[in-house]
């Protein structure tokens, strides 16, 4: 049941890496002669001008006369003081650059000669790479750009020269000289009076979009400084009426005050004459000047240009002080739906107003959708090994329904779970392999994707060509990108006549994508298989544990990928029941890494058998039979400095052969880490060498814990289980809801559900919104445990609604109700806030499962007679599938209900358990009779149609028996007959199975 975006999310590139131009090459070639000239030419010019200590013993020339050449000596000791300080520099900088770990250690009293020798490294680096050549564009994900034909979605911007090392160190030094130059304008009083320097951001015509960090080295030489730049804009209104709230996210046209030691020829100052300016700019720069000046004095009294970042505005109790983003403070497990959900519709009501539902799942649809899939399908399986289990051991055909936090982890799921966007992402992926394939060209290394409302962005690793029809090219040549209305039709399932097709399903291309957290209105999947080496994950545990659980689950349910391995590591044992045969739980990092180094060489040597050069090669065009199945790697448990650098050499060449590697850290940074994240109490997941910031997807303790019993208790009700049985969990359920089934117990309000929709007791609806209500009730009446009010509007509005249309269909539902006769409303809230119906309410599901309880359990399990009569009124209720003839667009939610699974197996039980009443008296035909009526409602179900041919063989009449071969071979198709009917034919009907008489009868 979804919640999506009513506007499109448009995520825009940055501009391909940057290259080297020839001015860049200038700049570092003077930069190592200034180096040269520094670091080994003043030493030997120093020496050539002679010692800086005059011979003999140092009594007898410091008690000398300070004459001329004793002055020279004294200035020649300091230069060389000043030299070796200088050198210590440049050494210090060069091993943070060159490892790319930690931070730069600072030299005591070098603060501008350590700034000097960071500028010169820096410089001397473009001779090698650019510095945004060391980090994966993954930064260019959903930046703004101006006058498009749809909204976009902002993003971060990347952080160039981050891995060159020392960037919070950067950062504290330009704090520092800041502060200097406010204290040194304070005294002097002229801060404005020179004027003041603006900047503004340009459209992106012709060049890559303009960041704070590229303005910063144009106009200040150097790009770290970018933090000057957003200190004296942050919240200023800019022309069009907007704020500056994060260094990332700024849009052309915009104004930025720039330092007073800014410089180039972009530049214009005010007041002063700007004649390049039109009247209209004019009149702009002059408005952001005074509002500037404004805030400035309101906060200050005085000029001062960092006041504004010294002096938090008021209502921001809960910032987070990182001179970059500004974090709203909130608790990661409540309260992640607001930042995530989609703009367009209206946010949810706050937690207070709608108790119980954990926010997490909420703000996860991928994750709640892959979850729910997967329950669903394990109930459904659970059902049928209990429908088929040995008498002694059945367990009916009611699963025991959750309460407390099961409830609401389940509840949260229906509410929050889109599996149209998983639709739409895994036919997307494969299409776009499908047609790759067709056209003979290898699948491109994704990094990440942006899934958006309608479209798909897919960021590539590096320039692919061309991308396939109806695939389009981003604003850049390494952005892909689909919109869901030009989504080809699935192929490879049939061949246009409803039978299964010849072709082969297409190999999911990308499995090892999962999602990390949303920004704005689209939400961001990283490819952890496609990663150059290990990604580390630091925070407190508990909040790297939220994520690497969030992580776990969607890998293991999710609906984009087909095999994988899932390897846990120091956590997790308790999610294997989400997907056995993916999740493999492994104790300690050396366990893994004995596993894994064989596996790692065993890939190796698969990929030079096959002659493929990754695996992607593997999954597209004639190898991909080989099935090269992604391995993704999660660990909890600390790895110390030898397993480290072992994990460093696997992951290698890990993407090459589709492993990766997710590693939580907890203090230090890990060695050779190839990205680096970090979790944040506040539910932040912050990579700023990849310039990322998102609302985190987390799987909280608790909600982990649940997720884990729901799986659990299907499991134990499928194999028997019970509460006195080890195997079952001790999870509280609430009893069966059963109804009166006396005369007496006569209801107000009665529904018919099995079969055509027909409601009895109650006036119709009197305008268009009765198709909407009697959905509602239907919802209602299948959940007598209480629907959370959220699950109900999801049901009803799967792209989603606002409060007040939800609390008015509320309102108008109970309205028409009504009241019993005891004047209590029909529809009430219990203490947990969800919508329950009252017992004078009933549908005849409720009289059909009373029925065969009592049937089975009650009165009729020592009275044949009482059964017998039982069990016959509750197969005439039966009168065909659940809520049939339903309107088209409507009842998607039954989808997701295991009450489509558990009426069948239902209906059969009770026509099963009528058919031996009459057999055991030899009413071979009452039997039959019975069984034929079962079928109304559970046609698929091959015990029926078994115990149906036994039936009508006891009966005599071979011409019957050979019609219902004939029709159980025409709906098995192409497939043939299941194994145990087939034999049961041979039996009863000896030849017609093998020779296809039953086929041509």
């Amino acid at each position: 049941m979804a919640r999506s975006s009513a506007r499109s999310a448009s995520p825009m590139p940055l501009p391909p890496r940057p290259r080297r131009t020839p001015g860049d090459v200038v700049k570092a070639l003077l930069a190592v002669v200034a180096l040269l000239a520094l670091v080994l030419g003043v030493p030997f010019g120093l020496i050539q001008v002679g010692r800086p200590v005059p011979d003999g013993p140092p009594g007898e020339w410091l008690g000398s006369a300070i004459d001329a050449e004793t002055l020279i000596r004294l200035l020649l000791l300091v230069v060389w003081i000043a030299w070796a300080q200088f050198t210590a520099c440049v050494l210090v900088e060069v091993k943070a650059a060159v490892s790319g770990v930690g931070l730069p250690a600072r030299v005591p009293g070098a603060g501008p000669s350590q700034l000097l020798a960071r500028q010169l490294v820096a410089a001397v680096l473009l001779l090698g790479a650019t510095a945004a050549s060391f980090t994966p564009g993954i930064s260019g994900f959903g930046q703004q750009a101006p006058d498009t034909h749809r909204p976009t979605v902002a993003a971060a911007q990347q952080t160039p020269g981050g891995l060159v090392g020392g960037q919070q160190q950067a950062a504290a030094d330009a704090l520092a000289r800041q502060a200097e130059q406010i204290a040194r304008q304070a005294d002097t009083g002229q801060a404005h009076q020179q004027g003041t320097k603006f900047y503004r951001i340009q459209p992106p015509e012709g060049r890559h979009h303009d960041s704070l960090w590229e303005i910063a080295q144009r106009h200040l030489d150097d790009g770290r400084r970018y933090k000057e730049i957003y200190a004296l804009n942050k919240d200023r209104v800019q022309p069009d009426g907007s704020r500056l709230s994060e260094a990332s996210l700024i849009r052309p046209g915009w104004i930025m005050e720039m330092p007073a030691d800014a410089h180039g020829g972009e530049l214009v100052e005010t007041p002063g004459s700007n004649p390049e300016l039109s009247k209209g700019q004019q009149r702009e720069l002059d408005a952001y000047a005074k509002d500037g000046q404004g805030a400035r004095d309101g906060q200050t009294g005085q000029g001062g240009h960092g006041a504004r970042e010294q002096q938090r505005p008021a209502g921001r109790d809960g910032d987070t002080a990182t001179g970059h983003f500004t974090v709203p403070a909130h608790h990661a497990h409540a309260a992640a739906e607001e930042t995530a959900a989609p703009s367009g519709t209206a946010s949810p009501a706050p937690a207070s107003h709608t108790p119980g539902l954990p926010e997490a799942l909420l703000g996860a649809p991928l994750l709640a959708a892959g979850l729910l899939a997967a329950l669903g399908r394990r109930r459904r399986a659970a059902l049928w090994q209990a429908a088929t289990a040995v008498a002694g051991r059945r367990r009916g055909m009611e699963l025991p329904t959750p309460s407390g936090d099961e409830a609401d982890v389940q509840d949260a799921l229906f509410a929050g779970a889109d599996p149209g966007a998983v639709r739409f992402l895994d036919q997307a992926l494969r299409s776009l392999a499908r047609s790759l394939a067709a056209e003979g060209r290898p699948l491109p290394l994704v990094y990440a994707a942006w899934l958006g409302a309608d479209e798909l962005h897919l960021q590539l690793a590096e320039l692919a060509g061309p991308p396939p029809a109806p695939w389009t090219q981003g604003e850049d040549e390494t952005f892909w990108r689909l919109e869901g209305r030009e989504l080809p039709a699935p192929t490879g399932t049939t061949d246009g006549t409803g039978e299964p097709s010849d072709e082969e399903p297409q190999a999911a291309p990308y499995p090892g994508l999962v999602s990390l957290g949303a920004r704005d209105d689209a939400r961001l999947l990283l490819n952890l298989e496609a990663v150059p080496g290990l990604v580390s994950l630091s925070g407190a545990p508990a909040d790297r544990q939220a994520v690497l659980s969030s992580v776990a689950a969607e890998l293991a349910t999710n609906g984009w990928s087909d095999r994988m391995t899932v390897t846990l590591v120091g956590f997790g044992a308790d999610l294997v029941p989400l997907a056995p045969s993916r999740l493999r739980p492994l104790d300690d990092v050396a366990a893994l890494l004995d596993a894994m180094e064989a596996e790692t060489a065993s890939r190796r040597a698969g990929l030079g058998a096959a002659g493929a050069d990754s695996v992607l090669t593997g999954r597209t065009g004639p190898a991909r039979t080989a099935g090269w199945a992604a391995h993704l790697v999660l660990l909890a448990a600390e790895p110390d400095a030898g397993q480290a650098a072992r994990l460093t050499e696997l992951a290698r060449d890990a993407a090459r052969l589709g492993i990766g590697y997710l590693v939580g850290v907890g203090g230090d940074p890990l060695p050779g880490a190839a990205w680096e994240m970090e979790i944040t109490s506040e539910g932040r997941l912050l990579a700023p060498l990849l310039g990322l910031e998102l609302e985190a997807q987390l799987l909280p303790a608790p909600q982990h814990a649940a997720v884990a019993r729901l799986f659990a208790a299907a499991d134990a009700f499928g194999g028997g289980g019970g509460d006195d049985d080890p195997a079952g969990p001790a999870v509280a359920h609430r009893p069966p809801f059963l109804v009166d089934i006396s005369e007496q117990g006569r209801p107000s309000v009665y529904a018919r559900l099995v079969g055509r929709y027909e409601l009895m007791g109650l006036d119709a609806p009197d305008d268009e919104r009765g198709p909407l209500l009697r959905e509602a009730l239907a919802l209602l009446l299948l959940h007598r445990e209480g629907v959370h009010p959220r699950v109900l509007a999801s049901a009803l509005w799967p792209r989603g609604v606002g409060d007040d249309v939800r609390e008015a269909t509320v309102a108008r539902l109970r309205d028409w109700l009504g009241t019993g006769e005891d004047g209590a409303p029909r529809l009430r809230e219990d203490a947990t806030g969800r919508l329950v119906l009252d017992a004078s309410v009933v549908s005849d599901l409720d009289v059909l499962r009373s029925l065969y309880h009592e049937a089975t359990s009650g009165r009729g399990a020592d009275d044949r007679a009482v059964r017998g009569r039982l069990l016959t009124d509750a197969l005439g209720l039966v009168r065909g599938p659940l809520l049939a003839e339903r309107p088209a667009g409507r009842y998607g939610w039954l989808a997701h209900e295991i009450v489509d699974a558990q009426l069948p197996l239902l209906v059969a039980d009770i026509g099963l358990a009528l058919a031996a009443f009459h057999l055991e008296r030899d009413r071979a035909p009452k039997a039959a009779e019975a069984l034929e009526r079962a079928l109304v409602s559970a046609g698929t179900d091959e015990r029926l149609w078994n115990e149906l041919l036994r039936a009508v063989h006891a009966t005599g009449d071979e011409a019957r028996l050979r019609a219902l071969a004939a029709e159980l071979a025409r709906r098995s198709g192409a497939r043939g007959l299941p194994p145990r009917t087939a034999a049961l034919l041979d039996e009863l009907l000896p030849g017609a199975a093998a020779s296809g008489e039953a086929g041509t009868a």
